[in-house]
């Protein structure tokens, strides 16, 4: 019987998994997937790596409560069934959206943990309450479980302070009204495959640029943060499918006084943002691309033109520019996004090579050319995989 490590990132109505068999103390992903639409109709879906399907199930239930924790019992029985006991699940690593300044590393999961986890909620409301009701019901289910918390704000912790700092009173900054950052899982990622692609690089001054439905930029320097583009919350930035992006906190003081809720102010924010706000057709930039509406070819101006912005921005931050990364679902696959971002970049000698560009090769741009341009794929549930692992090992 092998040991595996679960993953699991869990959202408000979804249960997204990966499974990972240790081999001789190697990490091998075997199957990923996900349990959708909990508390209402839940549909479990789980494919190999190859993204082959491996079960599809309309409705794990039919009756009584569907939550979470059912979520997580499911899929415990749907891998004991698929694998025929020939796995067993030694441990749980899970991504939480907020460590604020006491998490800047993975941790073991116990009830002092959760407690000081909870008191994050009002920083991200939408997120932390969904990454907690897994890790309860995990302990609830099998208790004997070691779980781990990854954070997608840790690698952001350790930075100059002056970029953490809002322009509002010291006491709001000292209460947690700060530059956070996020995406932290996805760009340890890249600085990891980084330094295995390109170690004669992956040293100095890089800007990763993660587009994707969520989207951010992060200027490294030696592999570590120097500062990035998500702030407080997830909304900060460049603009993103459903999210606003950097917004005039003036635009927010004039919706209040036209009589906007907290809650409708969220909605908008949040879910009818970004590329689907401006477009009105889709926040999908595949879409937006086939689309022959002028508002979808003025979504990705804009996306585009932000994009440009803030790696300028960032290349200031760092003193020059070594690398150009681009990675997750937009920035791996669109060789168009990255062409059109990278043309106006000619000022700072970005350079792409169409072929390469087009055939989505590692590297994009010409031979021996600085800064050099990727395009790498990100892996955060193998980030946190490893770290659950290596963490109950020790």
């Amino acid at each position: 019987m092998n040991p595996a490590i679960v993953v699991l990132n869990a959202g408000s109505s979804s249960l997204k998994f990966s499974v990972y068999e240790v081999v001789n103390d190697n990490l091998k992903l075997v199957v990923k997937g996900q349990v959708e639409g909990i508390g209402t109709s839940p549909k479990f879906r789980a494919k190999d790596p190859t993204g082959n399907t491996l079960a599809q199930t309309a409705s794990p239930s039919t009756k009584g409560k569907f939550g979470q924790a059912e979520a997580f019992a499911y899929l415990l029985q749907w891998l004991l069934q698929h694998f025929q006991g020939a796995m067993k699940v030694i441990g749980v690593g899970h991504r939480v959206a907020h460590g604020g300044a006491d998490f800047i590393e993975p941790t073991r999961i116990d009830p002092d943990t959760i407690a000081r986890l909870e008191k994050l909620v009002p920083l991200v409301p939408l997120h932390q309450p969904s990454n907690l009701a897994a890790i309860k019901s995990v302990m609830r289910l099998r208790a004997e479980l070691p779980q781990v918390a990854c954070f997608d704000t840790a690698f952001h912790q350790g930075r100059a302070r002056v970029t953490e700092r809002l322009g509002l009173p010291d006491a709001m900054f000292r209460e947690g009204l700060r530059r956070w950052g996020f995406h932290g899982l996805s760009y340890e990622s890249i600085a990891k495959s980084f330094r295995q692609i390109a170690p004669d690089i992956a040293h100095g001054r890089v800007i990763a640029a993660h587009l994707g439905s969520g989207s951010s930029l992060c200027a490294m320097n030696n592999g570590r943060c120097v500062d990035t583009t998500m702030g407080f919350s997830a909304l900060d930035g460049v603009p993103m499918g459903t999210r606003c992006g950097t917004l005039d906190p003036g635009v927010l003081l004039y919706l209040v006084r036209q009589g906007w809720t907290a809650e409708r102010l969220e909605d908008l924010l949040y879910k009818k943002s970004g590329l689907l706000g401006i477009s009105g057709v889709s926040n999908d930039v595949r879409d937006l691309l086939a689309s022959t509406e002028a508002l979808a070819a003025e979504a990705l101006d804009y996306f585009v033109y932000r994009i440009q912005r803030e790696i300028g921005s960032l290349t200031a931050a760092l003193g020059g520019l070594d690398a150009l990364i681009f990675t997750a679902g937009v920035g791996e696959n669109s060789p168009i996004i990255r062409q059109r971002v990278c043309a106006g970049l000619a000022w700072l000698h970005i350079d792409l090579d169409a072929d390469a560009n087009r055939a989505n090769q590692r590297c994009i741009s010409p031979k021996d050319q600085t800064p050099s341009v990727w395009a790498i794929p990100t892996d955060e549930e193998g980030v946190i995989a490893s770290h659950t692992f290596a963490l109950i090992h020790r």
